[in-house]
């Protein structure tokens, strides 16, 4: 087994975590902190402050936290790691709306740099609902908190959705520019923060067997999926103002494609990679009136079973959902990128919650031989499977390739076969979530996997369209899927017209 390669320690700082009391914050963001201090990641000077409307003193947050971190990083906790960083979280109640909350914090900040040398440089860590993203910025450029100097800096995290839609997205960079710099603003993607989707780069381009045949001459379609099994659970209320296309698509399956897709870059710093990924998007083939019916298809679950026959609900009928809701829990679509590359590859993109089971992969089908001229005299050409190779992000995290090879006995027959690749056979598995990558990132001032302002206004560029289609489309043809199915039938026929069909896991 390998091991981690040690990294330069981050800079003191104070991390201030807007929406402290949110899920956000007790799941991933606390538990990453801790996970840094634990590997030694980030300097002993590192402090928090947490902000929220709930009326409570450092010493009561300090509690709560303690009481949550065990919960949620389980049985590799660390006791004593946790007692030496604890006293350096702080709270302070505040109304985001409010300047006066930003002055308090201001004074608060200052403290906290005597007391514990954290040198002046500020991370502003935005887990809260969208609404907040553009006022606290605003906020914090007025309060004199955002400007940076030779000597600290001052960093920003966005969460998603970063907009709703074009118009959105552009109104909200226009804003976070209004206080901050590009290069001070960090917009978030928890999927480039995982440890399978930051290997396809190192895999295509570190190896000289693969990036020779990534490319249309070898390739015959990609497709990208990210499946859920589980329902909308106690996410209602976002998810009718969001839906799967704003949720998933225009953020993670985007991102994992421009990764796929992208040329290799001249270096491997941030620019260069986030240039080329922008470069890829900017080249698919932007939607007119016939694709758009052909090449995108949406769904709602209805009532339905899973694998072990338990009854599941529509989701129509879950907590806090309209009963004649026409959001899109499901969307699929095809994609061609107009490169030398990948002309004539077609891309499939699909996402869907109440899935049969939860997994997130890429999958590579290489064109057929020109010639099977060892086959059998009953048996076609076409009958012999098409190489494909399957990136495996989540779970059971790993690599596949299949191929035919002979089958024993007389004759050349031939069967499809596999090798398998798992990470935890050959490295220490890491309990790592991807937010402690992102942030030890932010921190040391590393945006490769952030995303640009670019990146996202060309990425809803391209969907708008859908969206606006929906707008006005007949709601009666509302296509929908029973639960604890791959989707709707509608999804299966655009691959059909194309002679493929979705991998099946």
């Amino acid at each position: 087994m390998s091991s981690q390669t040690a990294l330069v320690v981050a800079q003191p700082c104070i991390v201030v975590i807007f929406g402290a009391g949110g899920d956000l914050t007790k799941r991933k963001l606390i538990p990453a902190l801790y996970n840094l201090a634990k590997q030694k990641m980030i300097s002993s000077d590192v402090s928090m402050v947490g902000i929220d409307r709930v009326d409570m003193d450092s010493k009561a947050y300090r509690e709560t936290i303690t009481k949550e971190i065990a919960e949620y990083d389980g049985e590799n906790f660390e006791q004593d790691v946790w007692d030496a960083n604890v006293d350096k979280a702080y709270y302070m109640k505040g109304d985001f709306k409010n300047p006066d909350t930003y002055s308090e914090l201001k004074t608060l900040l200052k403290e906290i740099e005597k007391e514990q040398g954290t040198a002046g440089n500020y991370l502003f860590y935005l887990a809260t609902p969208p609404s907040f993203f553009g006022i606290i910025a605003e906020a914090l450029g007025k309060a004199g908190l955002a400007g940076e100097s030779d000597e600290l800096w001052r960093r920003i995290i966005i969460e998603k959705p970063f907009g709703r839609d074009l118009a959105t997205a552009q109104a909200l960079n226009k804003n976070l520019h209004s206080s901050f710099t590009e290069n001070q603003i960090y917009r978030i993607d928890h999927y480039l923060g995982k440890e399978t989707v930051q290997n396809i780069m190192v895999y295509r381009f570190g190896n000289g067997t693969v990036e020779p045949i990534w490319n249309n001459k070898f390739i015959e379609n990609i497709q990208i999926t990210v499946a859920e099994s589980l329902g909308v659970e106690d996410r209602a209320s976002y998810y009718e103002e969001a839906g799967a296309l704003r949720d998933m698509m225009s953020n993670h399956l985007m991102a994992v494609l421009s990764i796929v897709a992208m040329e290799a870059p001249n270096s491997f710093d941030a620019e260069a990679i986030r240039d080329e990924q922008v470069k890829v998007l900017k080249s698919i083939r932007l939607f007119d009136d016939e694709s758009l019916k052909t090449n995108v298809v949406r769904g709602q679950y209805s009532e339905g079973s899973d694998a072990d026959g338990t009854a599941l609900k529509a989701y129509t009928e879950e907590p806090n959902v309209a009963k004649d809701s026409k959001i899109e829990t499901f969307v699929a679509m095809k994609l061609m990128i107009d490169t030398w590359r990948w002309t004539g590859v077609p891309i499939y993109l699909r996402t869907g919650k109440r899935m049969p089971s939860r997994y997130s992969e890429v999958v590579i089908t290489y064109k057929k031989p020109p010639n099977m001229s060892f086959k059998k005299d009953s048996q076609k050409r076409e009958q012999y499977e098409a190489n494909k190779l399957t990136i495996r992000i989540q779970p059971d995290e790993g690599i596949s390739t299949s191929f035919n090879a002979k089958i024993p006995g007389i004759g050349f027959n031939a069967e499809s076969v596999k090798m398998n690749f798992n990470y935890n056979d050959y490295f220490v598995p890491s309990t790592a979530s991807g937010y402690e990558t992102l942030i030890y990132d932010c921190m040391i001032g590393d945006a490769t996997l952030f995303k640009s302002a670019e990146n996202y206004e060309v990425c809803w560029a391209l969907l708008q369209p859908i969206l606006d289609l929906w707008e006005k489309e007949d709601t009666n043809k509302f296509p929908k899927y029973a639960a604890g199915t791959t989707g709707p039938k509608e999804s299966d026929e655009m691959l059909e017209r194309d002679g493929y069909a979705w991998n099946k896991v």
